[in-house]
């Protein structure tokens, strides 16, 4: 099982969470405000017209967006973390599918995607006795293994809820939806989830070795 010293979150991380937080949603505003605002885009810039609709535009700078903020994630906190990390790969690999294909599938697939996977990494991780997402939230918890193991498997079911929540989303409704949803939705639904695991975050913290002895 992971044990607290094995994830314990470096200096960078304890010291810059605003900037992590800035890192992760900025891509997603970048792509929302972009396919909103697509026809503008287009019309002052003329060569984005190439990409093809506002959708693909918005996909081209959501790929640049994701690229930049890992590389000034690794600049900055000197590591690259390992969600939003997988995520652009997929990001990368599947919007450069959409723009070349002219088929907005792929991108629209990309959260699906993730999230299935996020989800059976997680749960598959604890058949192996690692509560992996203790290296994801290391800088914001410090959970004894127990916490850790019962957090990982509410997030484990939770990811996957989201991949089949966006198929649904996506199949269903409008591109413009999609998008807003992908933003506005996701979002306070993540954060409602979190703010429900406190109690067991309350529960299960413990005080770092160094900090005990303060």
């Amino acid at each position: 099982m992971t044990t607290e010293s094995e994830i314990t979150p470096s200096a960078a991380d304890r010291h810059h969470p605003m900037l992590k937080l800035a890192l992760e949603l900025g891509p997603l505003l970048i792509f929302f405000f972009a396919n909103l605002r697509g026809a503008w885009l287009v019309e002052r810039f003329p060569v984005l017209l190439e990409l093809g609709g506002p959708l693909f535009v918005a996909t081209a700078l959501f790929m640049a967006a994701t690229v930049t903020s890992l590389v000034v994630s690794k600049v900055m906190l000197g590591h690259l973390p390992i969600m939003p990390f997988v995520s652009g790969i997929v990001v990368v690999i599947f919007g450069s599918l959409s723009i070349y294909l002219q088929n907005e599938t792929f991108i629209k697939m990309k959260p699906t995607i993730v999230n299935a996977l996020f989800g059976v990494s997680l749960l598959g991780g604890l058949a192996f006795g690692k509560s992996l997402l203790g290296y994801v939230f290391n800088a914001a918890f410090q959970l004894d293994a127990e916490g850790w193991r019962k957090l990982t498997v509410r997030w484990g079911i939770f990811f996957l809820f989201l991949a089949v929540l966006n198929e649904v989303i996506w199949r269903n409704f409008s591109d413009d939806f999609w998008v807003a949803f992908k933003v506005w939705g996701t979002m306070p639904i993540t954060i409602i989830f979190t703010m429900a695991q406190m109690p067991l975050i309350m529960k299960h913290t413990v005080t770092p070795a160094g900090e005990a002895e303060k």
